[in-house]
């Protein structure tokens, strides 16, 4: 009797615990189920993230841009202001000494590539600096040594009885290379490329545009000869 009595009471006593834990078990695993995250969720979440940041990108791009694009209209305003005060001091705007050279020989109609070395942007610009700036040695410091240079970098003799006359402030970002203790190489746009600088209107009518002077930044643009679309995009005098 007492053996068949104990039994039952095991099996009563025993049943409510076996039940609570099993309870347990499934609450614990519900809750994981819900927090965790299924493979679609995490493809999705991954996908809006790669989207969001395509578009942080490509508005930095833009501002970026636009604001390269906004300090290039500035220095083209600055330098275009230098010349005229260039011009009312020499009688004439800024052009190398020797003829079809440089500044004449550049070309905005058919030259559209200021990193190529066959066109002559860099020496047009260099021509441009050392007479606005007055460093014509291009140590990016005017001194006596100065005196001994003409615009194109060629040897002055007699040289000059005083220090050449700076027309224009030029900030080091307008300077290439960067390095402020190495030689100007080009007068440097905001894209980093050679500003364009030329008088062959001057030299020759049916080339150039402006019977002045033309002046620009092609803005990242080098298709050469430039395309009427690609001109449009340049930030340019006339």
């Amino acid at each position: 009797m007492i053996r068949h009595t104990v039994k039952p009471l095991h099996r009563i006593y025993d049943s409510p615990i076996q039940r609570f834990n099993e309870l347990s078990r499934q609450r614990h695993l519900a809750f994981f189920a819900r927090s965790g995250f299924t493979l679609i969720e995490l493809i999705v979440t991954v996908t809006i993230i790669v989207i969001l940041t395509g578009l942080v990108l490509s508005t930095v791009g833009y501002v970026q841009k636009k604001a390269a694009r906004s300090r290039a209209e500035t220095e083209i305003a600055a330098i275009s202001a230098a010349l005229e005060s260039y011009k009312a001091d020499n009688a004439t705007y800024v052009r190398d000494p020797t003829p079809n050279t440089a500044t004449d020989k550049l070309d905005a109609r058919t030259m559209g590539d200021p990193t190529a070395a066959s066109q002559p942007y860099k020496a047009a610009s260099l021509v441009l600096y050392r007479a606005l700036s007055g460093d014509r040695n291009l140590d990016r410091a005017v001194t006596a040594a100065d005196e001994n240079f003409n615009i194109d970098g060629t040897a002055l003799s007699p040289p000059l009885s005083q220090l050449p006359q700076s027309y224009l402030t030029i900030k080091p970002n307008m300077l290439s290379p960067p390095d402020q203790s190495q030689n100007v190489e080009y007068l440097r746009d905001p894209f980093a490329n050679s500003y364009g600088y030329s008088t062959a209107y001057q030299y020759n009518s049916s080339t150039g545009y402006n019977p002045t002077f033309d002046l620009w930044s092609t803005a990242t643009l080098t298709s050469s000869p430039p395309s009427v679309a690609d001109q449009n995009q340049w930030i340019k005098n006339w």
